[in-house]
């Protein structure tokens, strides 16, 4: 028990792997110093533990760059008073368009307004007309819209009266002698 050490107390707990590693090379040492002459003991705890200690933490991503910060505040800064102004610049664009054409029109009351468009116009297939839907089947649906209207559960009040007068509408839908077209 004399030949051992007592306990280190670090400032860092050691990994498991760096223990070991000084453990081995703690045996090594005191078998090749039984087998020799042996030195003063005090040099060759000192030049094991010296050796062996563990290397302390490498610092945190943020200490390492502590000079980036800086710099990625200010490029942030840069940039969020970049979009604010092109933002105000934009708005007063619309601004003074829209008010450009009042004063334009104070001017010019009576000149004709020419536009000329420069698109194509678009091919329009031409509609097909459907036969019309029967009427017990147009109250058949409004039967079944009804049906689903009064299944929903509404949020606040203002769905609730929407849905209340959509649900009126469809009652005198369904009541009427005749039902409008759709």
């Amino acid at each position: 028990m004399s030949g051992e050490e007592p306990p280190k107390l670090y400032a860092n707990k050691p990994k498991k792997a760096q223990v070991k590693q000084f453990q081995e090379q703690h045996k090594v040492m005191s078998a090749s110093s039984s087998s020799s002459p042996a030195p003063p003991a005090s040099s060759n705890t000192a030049s094991t533990s010296s050796s062996s200690l563990p290397q302390p933490p490498k610092e945190s991503f943020a200490r390492r760059y502590k000079f980036l910060w800086p710099m990625l505040l200010t490029v942030n800064l840069a940039v969020g008073a970049y979009l604010l102004m092109r933002t105000k610049k934009q708005d007063e664009q619309v601004t003074e368009e829209e008010a450009a054409p009042d004063s334009a029109k104070t001017a010019k009351i009576a000149a004709p307004v020419v536009e000329e468009s420069f698109a194509k116009p678009a091919i329009v297939e031409p509609v097909k007309v459907r036969e019309p839907i029967p009427v017990d089947q147009q109250r058949e649906l409004f039967k079944w819209i009804l049906e689903e209207k009064r299944k929903i559960k509404p949020k606040d009040r203002e769905e609730k009266k929407r849905i209340d007068e959509e649900k009126a509408i469809l009652k005198e839908f369904i009541r009427a002698k005749s039902i409008p077209n759709l």
